[in-house]
Order: C-alpha cells, then structure tokens, then sequence
C-alpha cells in the first residue's frame, strides 16, 4: 500500500484538510455525545424524598415503590431494589416509617413523624418530576443534532474550501443563536 493510506481513516486517509478534519472531529464528538443513553442516575436523598412521597398517598410494599416511581418518571427512572429497600429500612430506624408483614409481604406505612416529615416537603416537587423527560428533550433535539452532525461531515468530505468555509460560518452562527434561546428563559 502506499504511503497516502498510512493515516488510516484520518486526514491522510481521505484527502481532509486541518480544518475540514476539524469540523469532522468536533461533528463526531458532537454525534457520540447525542448517542449516549441519558438516564438519569438519581441521588440517594432523592429515593428518600420518593418513598416519603409516595407512603404519604397510601401504605405499600417496596415493589409498588419501585413501580410507582418508574411510572411517575415515564418510565426515566427507575430506583433499584438495591437502593428502595435500604432507604426502608433507614426509615424505620428513624421511626418515620413502620412496616406490616401480611402475605409474606411488608407492607410499609407513615408514622406520625413520617406524616410530619413528608407533609414539610410537600411543596417540593417530587423527585421523579426532575427524571421525567420532557416533550421532544430525547428526540427531537439529539436527531437534528445528529443530522446536522452528518451534514457537516459530507460538506468536510466533498465540498469545496470555500464551501467549507462557509459551512463554518454557519455552524458557528447556529451555535450563537442556541446559546441566544438558552439566555432568553
């Protein structure tokens, strides 16, 4: 092979130029960062905070938590068995919770001080709001990205310096215009 091939996919590979090939790193690195699961990992006062919330509407066993919480989240976040139980029994050593075991199953309820504690943050919003996607925030959003990702690679590929120039020109306009509707709100 000769020695034109040697920089495998990079700029030797294909011809790119500087810029060219830095438009193409920044688009994939761009592209990876839409790709990547987004999932919430929620922070162990937030578990706590769900279980106070959900036992203040009506006694259940850990289970139900578990369902409660991913059906509230849309399906978001879903706390594990490894992460609601411990949370339990922290509770009932606080005295904020108490469990009845019917079926083979606990059941668990508010205490007193339970009812106090969660009736102090009920003007909170609950934790599971914070995990619920929001219309379009994990569609829309990560596909225009990646299609705009994709048409600035074919233009770093097969256009032009000219061409590329202005490709950067307008990407630089659209990231301005992004960061404009961000300090809007």
């Amino acid at each position: 092979m000769g020695d034109s091939f040697t920089g495998g996919f990079g700029t030797t590979g294909f011809g790119l130029g500087g810029t060219a090939q830095s438009i193409w790193d920044a688009f994939d690195q761009l592209r990876s960062t839409f790709e990547q699961k987004m999932t919430p990992r929620m922070a162990r006062g937030d578990v706590r905070a769900a279980v106070l919330a959900l036992l203040a509407e009506r006694p259940m066993h850990g289970y139900q938590i578990i369902s409660e919480i991913e059906q509230r989240s849309g399906g978001a976040w879903k706390p594990s068995a490894g992460s609601v139980y411990p949370t339990l029994q922290l509770l009932a050593d606080e005295g904020l919770i108490e469990a009845e075991e019917a079926g083979g199953r606990k059941t668990y309820s508010l205490t007193e001080a339970g009812r106090a504690e969660a009736e102090a943050s009920a003007d909170r919003s609950a934790p599971w709001e914070a995990s619920r996607p929001r219309e379009h925030s994990h569609t829309a959003l990560p596909k225009a990205g990646i299609e705009l990702a994709q048409a600035a690679a074919q233009v770093g590929r097969s256009g032009t310096p000219e061409q590329i120039a202005d490709a950067v020109a307008v990407l630089e306009d659209a990231r301005r215009k992004l960061y404009a509707i961000l300090a809007e709100g």
